[in-house]
């Protein structure tokens, strides 16, 4: 089994008969019910797994259920002989999102305390914006493909190598050139690979880049094929709008462009609102808010209207971009630009660290990859990323972090390929794979 982060969370909240009831939310194919069913099992001497999205497509013994009474004859019926009681049976409910009804049935089940719960779903952020969520009785947890240092210890590399780099980037203490090279190229394979368990187990196992794309483009299918719960035209958009992003992260001006979309010149952000809700909150894009002001807290300066798009994992861009031709990303030649995947990593990581993302571009200031709110200065982390051999060739991040201009932020970080680490003033210079540890 791989080691996901996420595990710990999951073995507290198995220790906590007091908690509310656990959903996890994620995209599909991130590992969700694996992780739980291998966690869970491990735990309670009864393991019940119901997947619901089987039972929908199937013989719907789930739809009718009106209470917890109705629940609870079922699940004796089918499973009567491998249950206990609250102190030793989980029931594990998984794509709950497709019964909205079980959903709000949470709050009285818990109320109820005979047995422990667990549910998952992979369109569950879309499902929980539309219905009533029982208040005080669910937790949501967030959970994404698998980060760059989930994809180390899923190589084989060791906690020590690890702790290494960590050590490196809490103290800005220089990486030995031996461990640069072998981190630089686990990360070129990360590009490859990207955060998908199935991906990465393929190329684990058997370095099969052939099965590692098939997996990828699946996955991409599915994705698409998930936005058929809307209308046709809904739909289209949406298909449209996820199939354009590397076309945007290629181009200089990032962000979406509303009337690239259709061809129609007199669109804006309202007109595809929707679309833009359902890529995000169904976790298959990530989305990066613009800040007419880069000031603590963004949240206070930022403009939905200006967004850019990535795709919730970096190996299904190289895979659309660069299919099994993996010399093109190892290899480094000068005509392969590999700033859109270098960025789409960098905001796989942020995003999967909890940070909220945003931009800031200004004519007269320049342009930042990110900003993120750092909570204990309580100010602006500016973020560069920079994936080409210039790693200085940057025009608005010195403005930002300069202690006479106008914006006076305490700090600002580049990301690149060669093995500095080093603060110059306000900014910190790193190898591209520290990004783990912001």
């Amino acid at each position: 089994m791989f080691y996901r982060k996420i595990q710990e969370k999951l073995y507290d909240y198995y220790e906590n008969k007091e908690s509310k009831i656990l959903l996890v939310d994620g995209a599909r194919q991130i590992g969700k019910s694996f992780i739980i069913r291998e966690t869970a099992s491990r735990t309670f001497d009864h393991y019940i797994e119901i997947n619901l999205k089987e039972d929908f497509d199937n013989d719907k013994i789930y739809a009718d259920i009106k209470s917890v009474q109705d629940f609870y004859m079922q699940i004796n019926a089918s499973y009567g002989n491998n249950i206990g009681d609250v102190n030793d049976t989980i029931i594990f409910l998984d794509e709950i999102q497709v019964y909205p009804h079980l959903i709000t049935m949470l709050k009285a089940l818990k109320q109820d305390n005979r047995y422990r719960y667990i549910a998952s779903g992979s369109l569950l952020g879309i499902t929980l914006r539309h219905i009533f969520i029982p208040m005080g009785s669910v937790e949501i947890l967030k959970m994404y493909p698998m980060d760059f240092e989930e994809f180390l210890y899923a190589m084989g590399c060791g906690n020590e190598a690890v702790n290494y780099l960590r050590n490196s980037f809490n103290n800005l203490i220089p990486i030995s050139d031996a461990i640069h090279k072998t981190m630089f190229r686990y990360f070129k394979e990360y590009l490859i690979t990207g955060g998908l368990p199935d991906s990465i187990k393929a190329f684990a196992d058997k370095e099969n880049v052939y099965e590692v794309r098939n997996n990828q483009t699946t996955t991409y299918d599915y994705y698409k094929d998930d936005a058929a719960q809307y209308d046709e035209e809904h739909n289209l958009k949406i298909r449209r709008i996820y199939d354009s992003l590397p076309s945007y992260m290629e181009n200089k001006v990032k962000r979406i462009q509303y009337k690239k979309i259709e061809l129609k010149e007199d669109t804006k952000y309202v007109n595809y609102q929707d679309e833009f809700d359902y890529l995000i909150h169904s976790g298959i894009a990530l989305g990066v808010k613009a800040v007419s002001n880069p000031i603590f807290p963004l949240v206070e300066s930022s403009s939905k209207n200006l967004i850019k798009l990535y795709y919730n994992d970096a190996g299904i861009l190289s895979n659309i971009l660069y299919k099994n031709n993996i010399h093109a990303i190892m290899s480094g030649t000068p005509q392969v630009n590999l700033g859109s995947l270098y960025e789409t990593v960098c905001a796989q990581e942020l995003i999967a660290h909890g940070h909220e993302l945003y931009y800031f571009d200004s004519k007269k200031v320049g342009e930042v990859d990110f900003l993120i709110n750092n909570y204990d200065l309580l100010s602006v982390m500016p973020i560069e990323i920079k994936s080409g051999k210039n790693q200085y060739n940057f025009r608005a991040l010195p403005k930002l972090v300069n202690p006479e201009g106008n914006y006076k932020l305490k700090l600002g970080y580049v990301f690149g390929n060669d093995n500095i680490v080093k603060k110059e003033g306000n900014i910190i210079y790193m190898p591209i794979y520290l990004i783990m540890f912001v």
